[in-house]
């Protein structure tokens, strides 16, 4: 019994090395591959290679004239509800959009949250906020922030600076 449970042991360990060396190699092969696009977004704290290729993947910067439609693309946008005079006060994101893009937005915010102190502020703020959904609210929100600086890092082709000021690429 001990040696049929050895030998599962032993095999599963031989396939959680092998998948561990494919995954060491992909993301090798992703980080050459990133380096000769030109983009900025690995000058972001929090955004490493793998986060800045799937937004390159599903974001052509040129489609879009303001962040706004880049956000509505990526289906960080809240719907309408009104009637007349009335507008509700609780809304929901939209179900459009770009999931993929959606998915790594989300994904580069939350992590762009730890590294960078102004995203780190205006998640903390926008948490305190309301009642109910708190964290999902803030996070969508430190997405559509981190919209904004994607578009402006693409379409400018700058680098990033935390205090807000930028330089050329070059």
């Amino acid at each position: 019994m001990a040696d049929s449970v050895n030998l599962a042991m032993a095999s599963s360990i031989r396939v959680i090395r092998t998948v561990q060396e494919q995954l060491k190699s992909l993301k090798k092969a992703i980080k050459d591959h990133l380096e000769t696009i030109p983009q900025t977004l690995d000058s972001v704290p929090g955004i490493g290679p793998i986060l800045a290729s799937g937004i390159l993947a599903e974001v052509d910067i040129n489609q879009f004239k303001s962040h706004k439609e880049l956000a509505k693309y990526g289906g960080l946008a809240w719907t309408e509800n009104q009637s007349g005079k009335f507008t509700a006060n609780r809304t929901r994101l939209i179900r459009s959009g770009n999931r993929y893009l959606k998915y790594y937005l989300i994904e580069a915010a939350n992590s762009v949250r730890v590294y960078d102190p102004v995203f780190a502020e205006y998640y903390a703020k926008k948490k305190a906020e309301p009642k109910e959904f708190a964290e999902k609210r803030a996070l969508a929100l430190t997405a559509r922030k981190l919209v904004r600086l994607v578009f402006y890092l693409l379409k400018t082709n700058r680098l990033y600076e935390p205090q807000g000021g930028s330089q050329q690429q070059a």
